[in-house]
């Protein structure tokens, strides 16, 4: 067996998923190696093939990882939600305080030894998704229940999207969104979701009477900024314009990998413009299939949740794919001016260390729920098979013995005197018997029982 067909049986799940994660991955070595060259020669004299390996070997982690929580029983992942929130919760405070800031933003923090940093925000991602697909699984029965519905969905969603906000505001939405997404297919109230919002602007409002006392902490005049260049220009800001440069150069299908123009121009191209690169290079051709890449994803994902039942894994691949989408439209949207500016990655694209490897994580959890619907839904599937096989062949037997019992069904018994042959069987089940000279009529059916004398049996002469 090749080795191509080892990997094939190995990979169980859905395996629309598993391509989506290869393509993605090659996109991104491609995009990478081409839009980190400035910064090559910027910082180290022009070595991009040291960003290229140090980006392969964070992606070749992070699927590493993802093959891991595949391999992983996702019902592992509900007993550990709860303690991924405090340790999220723990990590954001943190960084709140005592985080380093990069481009004027605390969402790192660094780890100690090994001179990296840490994106706290992403790790917070995954644990709050798994918190609020397990407390929707455990209360699905009175979801609509305030005490029950309120506390364990609700305000856990709160409190870590208000402390990713002063530093994240557009990871924040994403994640308030997708949360969103989640209490809508988990059937809670309305009134609840409705609540939810109303919650999240009191919170963004408290965030902005904090940033009277402590500005250095909530980003509000950065915020303010950047709405305003997006509502009062209509070429948006200097990001917007060299994007829209580059996506304009692409056309059909594109100027080829490694020929973009405006990589040289636009403010980290490897990460939260990378999209404006891809489509420069690989034209619009190239653009619709990356969209196509994430649309798929999300309709595969609902795909499992329709063959699934209604539990902890279905919430949390909805949840999980949905973040990634909605993070990867918003993004898009950024480079070609539909929303203002954010500091939003392209997920499984752009350059980065601990966004690359959650994302690749969040495919590897998708993947552990999908192998389960999948393997679930074919034994299911057997079972029925196997269960109308059984019922078919109870009822065709009694029909079968019923017609072979006693040599004669509908048509009663003929009997003939003399010496002996035998006659093969009539139709209706017939079994005529006859003897020397005699001559009987065959099909005697629904008749009773006649027996040979002389003269008699339907025409038959006895000599």
């Amino acid at each position: 067996m090749s080795f191509g067909a080892r990997l094939y049986a190995e990979l169980r799940g859905d395996r629309v998923i598993w391509m989506i994660l290869a393509v993605l991955s090659i996109f991104s070595i491609l995009t990478v190696y081409s839009s980190t060259g400035t910064i090559a020669y910027k910082l180290s004299g022009g070595n991009t093939t040291g960003y290229l390996m140090k980006h392969v070997v964070i992606l070749g982690l992070g699927l590493f990882l993802a093959y891991l929580a595949y391999l992983t029983p996702y019902m592992r992942f509900m007993k550990m939600a709860p303690w991924l929130w405090l340790i999220a919760f723990g990590l954001l405070v943190f960084t709140l305080g005592f985080g380093k800031e990069i481009n004027h933003a605390r969402r790192w923090i660094e780890i100690p030894f090994i001179n990296l940093t840490f994106q706290t925000s992403d790790f917070a991602k995954l644990a709050l998704i798994l918190l609020v697909a397990r407390e929707i699984t455990r209360h699905k029965d009175y979801i609509k229940d305030f005490n029950k519905a309120f506390m364990p969905i609700i305000l856990p969603i709160i409190i870590i999207c208000g402390l990713i906000a002063p530093a994240d505001l557009s990871t924040a939405i994403v994640l308030f969104l997708t949360c969103f997404a989640m209490m809508f297919v988990g059937r809670v109230d309305f009134k609840f979701m409705a609540l939810l919002v109303l919650l999240a602007i009191v919170a963004f409002a408290f965030l902005l009477v904090i940033h009277q006392f402590a500005p250095h902490m909530v980003r509000v005049d950065t915020w303010i900024s950047r709405v305003q260049e997006f509502m009062g220009s209509s070429e948006g800001m200097f990001q917007n314009q060299q994007a829209k440069i580059a996506i304009a150069n692409g056309e059909i299908f594109g100027s080829g990998p490694g020929n973009s123009i405006q990589r040289n121009y636009l403010p980290t191209p490897y990460a939260d413009f990378i999209f404006a690169v891809f489509c420069e290079e690989y034209g619009l051709v190239g653009s619709f299939i990356l969209l196509g890449l994430y649309v798929m994803l999300f309709f595969r994902v609902t795909r499992l949740v329709t063959i699934s039942e209604k539990s902890f894994g279905a919430l949390v691949a909805v949840g999980l794919s949905l973040n990634i989408v909605i993070q990867a439209l918003a993004n898009m949207a950024i480079s070609v001016h539909l929303v203002p500016v954010g500091g939003l990655t392209l997920p499984m694209v752009s350059w980065g260390g601990t966004s690359v490897l959650f994302s690749c994580l969040f495919f590897g959890i998708i993947l552990s729920v999908s192998r389960y619907i999948e393997a679930a839904a074919a034994q299911s599937a057997l079972a029925t098979e196997t269960a109308v096989e059984s019922s078919g062949g109870a009822s065709q037997s009694p029909q079968n013995n019923a017609s072979q019992s006693g040599g004669n069904q509908g048509g009663g018994q003929h009997k003939g005197g003399g010496g002996g042959y035998q006659g093969g069987q009539n139709k209706g089940g017939s079994q005529n018997r006859g003897g020397g000279g005699q001559h009987k009529s065959g099909g005697n059916q629904g008749g009773g029982q006649n027996r040979g004398g002389g003269g008699q049996g339907g025409g038959g002469n006895r000599r």
